[in-house]
């Protein structure tokens, strides 16, 4: 019985397949001499036939089915007319294939819009090549705005001030700062970019910044006494100027090896605790090992800045503006180590800076090398740094740190005529964890303070060129603004955009000077992601010196305690089309002074505002 119904079953079957074949050939058959008969199916066909995309299902006759067995009916998959059919045999030989990717947005109708980079292709952001097979031409745009009210101790002397019942060593620090800067970053590259790097490619970034700043006493914008209390200045730098030259691929999955020659910038670790610097230099690079071994050989020579805009200072000056101070490095970065997700990285550093013979004044007028400090004598100095760094997350907690050990010699101290033996450390590291839209995070850094400025050892640590993203990076008071040292030298405490209490004259212009107090530093902060476009942050710092020694020499002035204070922040982040294209930022900052910041500046709390709007093309 159970085979009969088998037998059945599969009679069944065979004959509703039989109708629904012979069903199209009858009717084929009965078509009038008039029409071409059709020679192919859907799925292919010989060139030149028209079939319907979606002919109808055969229908089965109910008067077939037996009533033991269920009907079965054909019922075919949705079908998609504009679905290309598949081709016959016979028109394989005829296809050719294009021969690179942006003809076929091409082929769909996609139009080339030059003034829109966002919608089709534009050989203005590199989608088709502007001329030959593969010479691509990608410009970017940056408009980079900034308003900045801030107010903190200022050096003024009696002579310079205008309010003559004042006294004669702090002056009205209210200051207002007005910044607006273009830039046009210019490539030209040849290669298919996909999966290796350009075999050619040529950099060029102009900056075009334009200043206003209004400050209330004389002698802080120029070292005039009766230089006006407002400036306007208009430069032009070049951050970029570099030709990149890919070498070779060392395997088959583009491992290679580059050389870049020219103005080009670049980061020792990565948080830009040690050299964060657009130089002038040569540089080899490349990965191994899929691309988890990354290395760096290179030689810089720092370039002197523009006073005022911290552009590199090339168009006014040309060659001059290349300065006697050297840079050797070597680092490598292994990912995935010690776990995944971990890269680590280790630096080899060496500074040497012959610029003892020269005495450098800014264009404000003010002495910038050597230091207005201590002797105020030239020096030259060998440094070499030792640092290890790590980035990444391990599990669900992210991490970031580095460590660097500075040894070498200068040929006399900040202070001392005695050659100076440098010996100072840095350590840095900040731990962060996600929770849906919230990111706490902790920080903390120390850098060597030195204990006496008069024994020949510099143990100040100071880096070449900082420019820190480190416990709420610019927005922080104390990274931000240029704190001076009042009545201790010409020089900046903390500089700006820095974090280190070097005493430098400025980072732009000024040598590194081991004989500092040092810093120490703890904090917390939170990001806080209330919706795709809008971001607000908060850091709230404690910040000390590490050792006093040096600043109670320098303000001949003892018991100045270690507390500087607490740098409290806040940062609201908008953009508006949730991309990078088009960004806004407020935040605002101040300093409660410790017990050493009020034996140096007195109790007044130290503020500033930041308005920032960057939109890139």
């Amino acid at each position: 019985m159970v085979s009969e119904r088998r037998s059945t079953s599969a009679r069944c079957m065979l004959t509703v397949l039989g109708i629904a074949v012979a069903l199209p050939l009858r009717a084929q058959e009965a078509a009038p001499p008039s029409e071409p008969p059709a020679t192919a199916e859907h799925e292919g066909g010989p060139v030149g036939t028209v079939q319907d995309p979606c002919p109808p299902a055969a229908p089965v006759d109910p008067r077939r089915r037996s009533p033991a067995v269920p009907v079965l009916e054909y019922r075919p998959d949705p079908c998609d007319p504009t679905r290309l059919r598949t081709p016959a045999l016979s028109e394989i030989g005829q296809m050719q294939g294009l021969p690179d990717r942006w003809r076929i947005v091409e082929a769909i109708g996609l139009e080339e819009n030059l003034l829109d980079p966002y919608h089709g292709q534009n050989r203005l952001k590199g989608d088709v090549p502007m001329f030959g097979e593969d010479w691509f031409v990608a410009l970017i745009g940056i408009s980079d705005t900034v308003v900045e009210p801030r107010e903190f101790p200022v050096p003024v002397g009696g002579p310079v001030t205008e309010r003559p019942g004042s006294l004669d060593t702090y002056g009205d620090g209210y200051q207002e700062v007005y910044s607006q800067t273009f830039i046009l970053e210019t490539v030209l590259y040849q290669g298919d970019t996909v999966f290796k790097p350009p075999d050619w490619e040529f950099r060029f970034t102009p900056a075009l910044n334009i200043t206003h700043v209004v400050v209330e006493e004389r002698g802080l914008l120029k070292a005039d006494a009766d230089a006006r209390r407002t400036r306007t200045e208009a430069v032009l730098g070049i951050q970029a100027a570099f030709v990149d030259k890919h070498l070779r691929n060392v395997s088959s999955r583009y491992d290679f090896d580059s050389l870049r020659v020219g103005v080009q910038p670049f980061t020792a670790d990565f948080r830009g605790f040690l050299l964060n610097d657009s130089l002038f230099g040569v540089r080899l690079f490349g990965i191994r090992n899929d691309n988890r071994i990354q290395y760096n050989l290179a030689w810089f020579r720092r370039i002197d800045k523009d006073t005022n805009s911290g552009l590199n200072n090339l168009v006014e000056r040309g060659a001059a503006a290349l300065r006697d101070d050297d840079i050797f490095v070597a680092n490598a970065y292994l990912q995935d180590w010690p776990r995944l997700g971990f890269v680590v990285q280790g630096t080899v550093l060496h500074n040497r800076n012959r610029e003892g013979g020269r005495i450098q004044y800014d264009d404000n007028g003010i002495l910038q090398r050597p230091a207005s400090i201590g002797l105020e004598r030239p020096r030259d100095y060998d440094v070499s740094y030792l640092g290890v760094s790590g980035d990444g997350h391990l599990g669900g907690v992210n991490l970031s740190a580095s460590a660097y050990l500075a040894l070498g010699d200068s040929t006399r101290g900040t202070f001392s005529e005695r050659r100076e033996d440098i010996r100072a450390g840095f350590f840095a590291a900040e731990v962060s964890k996600d929770f849906s839209w919230i990111r706490p995070r902790a920080s903390v850094a120390w850098a060597s303070g030195d204990p006496d400025p008069f024994d020949g050892r510099g143990e100040g640590f100071d880096a070449v060129f900082e420019n820190p993203l480190f416990a709420g990076a610019d927005t922080s008071f104390w990274i931000r603004e240029p704190v001076p040292l009042v009545a201790g030298g010409r020089v900046t405490l903390s500089g700006r955009n820095g974090l280190l209490n070097s005493l430098r004259s400025s980072k732009e212009f000024g040598q590194s000077n081991f004989s500092n107090p040092g810093l120490r530093l703890v904090g917390v902060g939170v990001d806080l992601d209330l919706t795709p476009t809008l971001r607000v942050s908060g850091n709230l710092n404690h910040l000390a010196f590490d050792d006093t020694a040096v600043l109670q020499v320098a303000r001949a002035q003892g018991g100045i305690d270690r507390d500087i204070g607490l740098d409290a922040s806040v940062a609201v982040v908008w953009r508006p089309l949730a991309i990078q294209n088009v960004v806004a930022r407020l935040s605002a900052s101040a300093l409660r002074p410790g017990a050493g910041y009020r034996a140096l500046f007195g109790d007044e709390t130290a503020w500033a505002v930041l308005g920032n709007v960057v939109l890139t093309y």
